[in-house]
């Protein structure tokens, strides 16, 4: 598997940023390794919160709650997925899947034999931790989830499966290549037709120019200094190291014959019988996610009684718009559930 690393001075003095790298090997499926990026900060013995990005950003996404978490005494570890931040990038599209993603995360919570998890995942970070729980239960113990979701096209079985399909790859086709988020999001506020997301798709795949710092002020990260946009940019020097980026949201099986239907299908199986504690944290104007805090806490029995919580005026990306909201909201959850 051929990848890129980006080069060390891309990192340097980054803006609110601080925490020393450290690094472990995740297998690939050559036969090679891949070296991922994961901060851990706050006492060795603490307690332990991780703390799970999704795209296009990485671990600099929590660096406001970070401190906030150690300061409560706790220990917080927050990977770089591979293809983002510090980690290693895989230079080919198809070389991202989703079941690669749940097996580095998986390699990297046996590697640093990480037990006792309090999952705080958004975005991507919860299609990707919600199915590491659900496959490796006996290492988590709490479960936060903030503006994200599990698809498993539930009810849809049958022909219904081939025909819906075929009908949103056809959308898909039809859609125009945009130029810019602002575009991308007029399009798809405008679209009527239920397969809203696909345009999120197209422009991520396809755009001419894909740039993490203008995607994270659109989707909801408020109003980005120059350094702070810097920041969020530095793991990508050009378009080739972006192919995880660009990859990720064509990974999402909105489409009912995703091969990652069944994974998912399996992992709700193990979360409607979930007892341990369950949280939910959205913020109220996110479009994407809208509602899918409702199937979490009407099925996975933990969340049963919690007292979740809508953070308000937060769009998309809670942990830079929101951080001392979600930091207290994760907290509190956490002592009310020791």
């Amino acid at each position: 598997m051929q990848y890129k690393r980006t080069p060390e001075d891309r990192f340097e003095n980054l803006a609110g940023y601080p925490f020393p790298a450290n690094y472990c090997l995740v297998p690939e499926p050559d036969g090679g390794e891949l070296r991922m990026h994961y901060l851990d900060e706050g006492p060795s013995d603490g307690e332990l919160i991780l703390c799970l990005h999704g795209q296009p950003t990485w671990s600099y996404l929590y660096r406001k709650m970070i401190p906030l978490f150690v300061d409560a005494g706790y220990r917080v570890v927050a990977p770089d997925f591979i293809g983002f931040g510090k980690s290693d990038k895989p230079t080919e599209r198809a070389d991202y899947t989703y079941a690669r993603h749940v097996a580095w995360l998986q390699a990297l919570l046996a590697d640093l034999n990480l037990s006792n998890i309090t999952l705080v995942c958004q975005d991507w970070g919860g299609l990707i931790g919600l199915r590491a729980a659900a496959e490796l239960p006996e290492r988590f113990a709490r479960i936060v989830t903030a503006n994200t979701g599990l698809p498993d096209a539930k009810g849809i079985e049958g022909e219904q499966v081939a025909k819906i399909s075929a009908a949103m790859r056809a959308h898909y086709e039809s859609l125009p290549v945009h130029q810019s988020p602002l575009e991308m999001g007029a399009a798809m506020m405008a679209d009527s037709s239920g397969m809203r997301f696909l345009h999120w798709v197209k422009y991520c795949a396809e755009t001419p120019v894909l740039r993490v710092s203008e995607v994270v002020k659109f989707s909801g990260g408020g109003v980005l200094a120059d350094a702070q946009a810097t920041a969020y940019d530095a793991p990508f020097p050009d378009d080739s190291y972006m192919s995880g980026a660009r990859q990720f949201p064509s990974l999402v099986p909105i489409m009912p014959d995703n091969a990652a239907i069944p994974a998912n299908r399996a992992a709700w199986q193990v979360l409607e019988q979930w007892d341990k504690p369950f949280f939910t944290a959205f913020s109220d104007s996110d479009p994407v996610t809208a509602g899918a805090h409702q199937r979490f806490q009407e099925t996975v029995p933990g969340a049963k009684g919690q007292a979740h919580v809508t953070i308000e005026g937060v769009g998309h990306f809670l942990q830079e718009q929101a951080p001392d909201a979600l930091a207290s909201a994760v907290l509190k959850f956490m002592a009310d559930n020791p």
